[in-house]
């Protein structure tokens, strides 16, 4: 459990305070991505987007997602939290990492922010140009990193 947690709070380390991610939801049996600018805090995800956009509607009907950057992918649940602007700790990371993004979208009366729980993080990690897999399984606190066994 000790490697778990210590483990995991090195990954969010790693990763930053924001990032551009693909955010992939889905509705009725169809799956759609987009690029999304994305902070990081609380071992949570948080992006906002408007109410009329396709990705509202999807996650109104199933809050499953998935986020996905470089060399990982992140499976969760995401929950509405109402206008970014209610919330200071997103807008002071938002703006930090994304200020265009910011200024232009942030204030406008259709954003709605959401937190992405992560639920299981899967990474590839290459040490002396082998692959590994590293994952977290966030639901059990499980941890395992383990050469990739397809090779």
């Amino acid at each position: 459990m000790e490697q778990y947690a210590e483990k995991l709070a090195h990954f969010f380390a790693e990763f930053g305070a924001g990032r551009k991610m693909v955010l992939s939801t889905a509705e009725a049996g169809k799956v759609s991505s987009r690029m999304m600018s994305v902070v990081q805090f609380s071992g949570c995800f948080w992006f906002q987007t408007d109410l009329t956009m396709r990705k509202y509607r999807q996650l109104a009907q199933n809050a499953r997602a998935a986020l996905c950057t470089d060399n990982i992918q992140i499976e969760g649940i995401c929950t509405e939290l109402g206008h970014p602007m209610q919330n200071a700790e997103f807008c002071a990371a938002f703006q930090s990492c994304f200020k265009g993004s910011f200024d232009a979208y942030t204030r406008l009366e259709n954003e709605r922010l959401f937190r992405f729980q992560p639920q299981y993080i899967e990474r590839w990690v290459y040490q002396d140009k082998l692959p590994y897999l590293e994952i977290f399984d966030l639901v059990n606190r499980a941890y395992s990193f383990a050469p990739y066994a397809g090779i």
